[in-house]
């Protein structure tokens, strides 16, 4: 992904959404990434561990948009705890830039 290394991740995007277990829609992502050590008062480990862990890997698809670009990035996350899984992290570049910003992760298969 291009300029993965300056990939911003919006700290309330993992701690208010994703890790969240009162999000009406995130709690059910919070529960899948619990399984794995993630937990909403320790994002800065799960905002770390997909830097190292997805940002290094290559895209495995990517779809244009009039907007910009969206990126989907399939690999195994190793948390703290539990067994290394699968997952899918999407990173948006939009049309007049070239950060990437995280949207979202949920379980997928590395394939």
């Amino acid at each position: 992904m291009p300029n993965a290394d300056r990939a911003v991740i919006p700290h309330q995007k993992l701690y208010g959404y994703l890790l969240s277990r009162a999000h009406p829609v995130g709690r059910f992502k919070a529960a899948f990434f619990a399984k794995l050590g993630y937990m909403s008062d320790t994002w800065q480990r799960f905002n770390d561990d997909l830097r190292a862990q997805h940002l290094t890997q290559e895209v495995s698809r990517s779809i244009v948009t009039p907007f910009g670009t969206n990126y989907e990035i399939r690999a195994i996350l190793k948390g703290p705890q539990g067994p290394p899984t699968a997952v899918i992290s999407v990173w948006f570049v939009p049309k007049d830039g070239d950060v990437p910003t995280f949207v979202t992760a949920y379980p997928g298969d590395p394939s």
